[in-house]
């Protein structure tokens, strides 16, 4: 068991604290978070909010097709017939699961923008109202 150590002057007192560090939680968090603040009211064009979906739309569209014209070159040529009918399959997956995810991810965004400006409408109808 520790014993604390005594001042100077003979008299225990307890160690001196240590000051606590008090931090800003709210800004911390509004700064260090990856989504949009509320706060901003930057309007962002179409191309900003969805071109990751589109991306997605669209390679997995490509590779959807890649299968496809892999699947029918299995029926056409009688040469790797095996390796085509390997391949056609998991390029057709591939793809439909890259398709369906953006096909998906688009009516999300558009959820989430909604409910964006719903919140910001109400917090400009509460600061009105409450910074009287």
């Amino acid at each position: 068991m520790e014993i604390p150590p005594k001042s100077p002057d003979g008299s225990e007192r307890s160690p001196p604290s240590k000051e606590l560090v008090t931090s800003n939680t709210a800004s911390t968090l509004c700064i260090s978070s990856r989504s949009e603040s509320v706060w901003t009211s930057a309007s962002r064009s179409k191309w900003d909010i969805y071109h990751k979906p589109v991306i997605v739309v669209s390679v997995g569209a490509a590779v959807f097709l890649f299968g496809i014209v892999i699947i029918s070159l299995s029926c056409i040529q009688s040469d790797n017939k095996k390796v085509y009918k390997m391949c056609g399959p998991a390029f057709l997956s591939l793809g439909l699961m890259l398709l369906v995810c953006g096909l998906v991810w688009i009516p999300i965004i558009r959820k989430k923008q909604n409910q964006r400006q719903k919140s910001q409408f109400l917090q400009t109808l509460r600061a009105f109202f409450f910074n009287r």
